[in-house]
C-alpha cells in the first residue's frame, strides 16, 4: 500500500491572492444585506404597530360613541391591577435609589461650589422630567411588557385568537385595547408616584446625610418645579405606555414556533422597549430644549 500524499503548504501567489479578496468582498457583502434585512424588519415592524395603534384606536372610538359596542371595563379593571398596582413596590424601591444616587453624586460637586442645599432642585427637576417617566417605563417594560407578550403569543400558539374570531369577537377590541389603555393610564399613575419618592429620597439624603436643613430643600424643591415641568414628565409617561403596549401586543401576535418563539417574544419585547424608549425620550428632550419647553 503507498503512502497517502502528504499535504503540501498553502497555495501561494495570484490564486491565493483572489481567493482572499474574493472571501473579504463576500464578508462584506454579507454584512451589508444582513444590515439591509435588519433596517427593513425594523420597517415591518413599525409598521405593523402602527396598524395596531390604528385599528385599537378605532376600536376606542367606537366603543365611546358607537351603541353596541362597550369597552369592556372588567377587563381593563384586570389589566390595571395587573400592569400597574403590582408595578408599584418595584417602581418604589428604585426610585428612591434613585433619588439617593443623585443627591450623593451631586454633592461632592456642589460643596465645591459653595451650594450644596441646591442638590433639591438637580434632582427635583431631574426625577420628575427624565428619571421619574423613564425608570418606571423601564421597570414597566420588564414587568408588564414581557407578560403581556408572552400571554398574547401563548393565546396565539394555542389558537384561542382564531377562536375569537370564529366567535366574532374582534382581538384587537378583546386583547389589545384594554392592555393599551391600562398601560397608558397606570405607567401615569406610577410616574406621580415615583416622582413623589424620588424627591423624597433626595430629601431623606439631604436631611440625615448632608446635613441640608429640610425647610431650606423643601422650598428650593418648590421654587424649582413647575406644572410645565410636571405635564412634561406626565406627556412622556403617557407615550412610553402607548409603546410598551404596542410593541408587547405587537410582538405576541406576531408569534411562531411554540414554546420557543414565546420565548423570544418576550426578550424581543424587553429588548425594543427599552431601546424605543430611551430613542424616543432623547427625541423629546431634543424638542423639548429647542422649543423651551
Amino acid at each position: 500500500m503507498s503512502d497517502s500524499p502528504s499535504s503540501g503548504p498553502p497555495a501561494s501567489g495570484p490564486s491565493a491572492g483572489a481567493a482572499r479578496w474574493r472571501r473579504m468582498v463576500e464578508g462584506v457583502g454579507g454584512a451589508v444585506i444582513g444590515w439591509v434585512d435588519r433596517c427593513g424588519e425594523t420597517v415591518r415592524f413599525v409598521g405593523d404597530m402602527t396598524d395596531l395603534l390604528g385599528h385599537t384606536l378605532r376600536w376606542l372610538f367606537r366603543s365611546v360613541f358607537v351603541p353596541g359596542v362597550r369597552l369592556r371595563r372588567s377587563a381593563l379593571a384586570y389589566q390595571m391591577v395587573r400592569v400597574g398596582v403590582r408595578s408599584i413596590g418595584i417602581v418604589v424601591l428604585v426610585q428612591i435609589f434613585i433619588g439617593i444616587i443623585l443627591a450623593l453624586q451631586l454633592a461632592p460637586t456642589l460643596r465645591d461650589y459653595g451650594q450644596l442645599e441646591r442638590v433639591a432642585d438637580v434632582v427635583a427637576i431631574a426625577v420628575v422630567r427624565e428619571l421619574g417617566p423613564l425608570i418606571s417605563a423601564i421597570v414597566l417594560s420588564g414587568f408588564a411588557g414581557a407578560s403581556i407578550a408572552a400571554e398574547i403569543g401563548a393565546m396565539k400558539e394555542a389558537e384561542e385568537i382564531k377562536a375569537l374570531k370564529a366567535h366574532a369577537l374582534n382581538p384587537y377590541h378583546f386583547l389589545v385595547m384594554p392592555r393599551l389603555l391600562a398601560t397608558v393610564m397606570m405607567l401615569t399613575g406610577l410616574t406621580v408616584i415615583a416622582d413623589v419618592v424620588g424627591v423624597f429620597g433626595g430629601f431623606l439624603t439631604s436631611w440625615l446625610v448632608l446635613e441640608v436643613p429640610p425647610a431650606t430643600y423643601v422650598d428650593l424643591t418648590q421654587s424649582a418645579l413647575g406644572l410645565k415641568d410636571l405635564f412634561t414628565g406626565l406627556f412622556k409617561a403617557g407615550v412610553f405606555g402607548m409603546l410598551i403596549a404596542l410593541i408587547a401586543c405587537c410582538e405576541g401576535l406576531r408569534v411562531s414556533g411554540g414554546a420557543e418563539g414565546v420565548g423570544r417574544a418576550t426578550t424581543a419585547t424587553v429588548v425594543k422597549s427599552i431601546v424605543a424608549l430611551i430613542g424616543v425620550d432623547a427625541l423629546f428632550t431634543a424638542v423639548f430644549y429647542v422649543f423651551e419647553i
